[in-house]
């Protein structure tokens, strides 16, 4: 159970990171790793909850939906320390290069500076049902590109966490980013998810630089076939589900 010490503590970590530096590799690549967030017995724990049902509301089988190979779980609204303080950490950290993609791009900026307003919007909107993933994968298993979008109201950035040591835990399973390029071939981006490090990423698309000003790159994520071992990660995504 996490204590008042251990919320400071990483409330701290999210704090200490170089956001400006962040923000710049958003732009750049649309996703950024961060500094780790979780310590190993935290990722440990977080990890050890995938087999508690009750913190859960459903559970995918990727596989007979077609997603790729594996499986993850929703979590319920009712969420575990830290994944509750995660959240709340990172929100208006991430809430700043939203507005300023927003401003870029000529699109409204519907999020207030509180996510439990912004979360109370979703729900008014229809959007009721919680978004928080924990998600396993084994030998074999991978997970199709694809975008976090579950209704009309959408958060542009989102969140994993690995919970696993690469290398030791497990082999493959990178992280993947792909940007489709107008009048060009696709871009790929890979990331080793390294144990309590966070990986920021754009849940749809980024601003872009052209000619005529900035214009959307529209992205997909995705995991890479896992080669041995076991896999966890945790997906905080700011917007809530239909």
């Amino acid at each position: 159970m996490s204590t008042t010490t251990d919320t400071a503590r990483l409330h701290q970590r999210v704090a200490a990171a170089d956001w400006t530096q962040l923000a710049e590799e958003l732009d750049t690549y649309g996703c950024a790793l961060t500094p780790r967030l979780l310590t190993p017995a935290q990722c440990a724990r977080v990890a050890g909850l995938y087999e508690r049902d009750e913190q859960f509301r459903s559970t995918i089988d990727m596989a007979r939906h077609r997603f790729g190979s594996g499986q993850y779980r929703y979590f319920t609204h009712d969420l575990p320390e830290p994944v509750a303080e995660l959240r709340a950490a990172l929100y208006p950290r991430l809430l700043t290069i939203a507005r300023d993609w927003a401003e870029r791009l000529g699109r409204p900026a519907p999020w207030p500076d509180s996510l439990e307003k912004w979360l109370a919007m979703c729900h008014e909107a229809g959007q009721g049902r919680s978004a928080q993933i924990l998600l396993r994968y084994g030998p074999g298993d991978w997970n199709a590109l694809h975008r976090d979008v579950f209704g009309d109201l959408l958060f542009p950035l989102q969140v994993v966490i690995g919970l696993d040591a690469y290398g030791t835990d497990y082999t493959g399973g990178e992280f993947l980013l792909v940007e489709q390029r107008p009048r060009a071939q696709s871009r790929g981006t890979t990331t080793v998810l390294r144990q309590g490090h966070g990986l920021i990423f754009t849940t749809r698309d980024r601003p872009v630089a052209t000619k005529r000003g900035w214009s959307a790159g529209v992205m997909r994520h995705g995991v890479s076939t896992v080669r041995s071992g076991r896999r966890h990660a945790l997906g905080l995504v700011f917007h809530d589900a239909t």
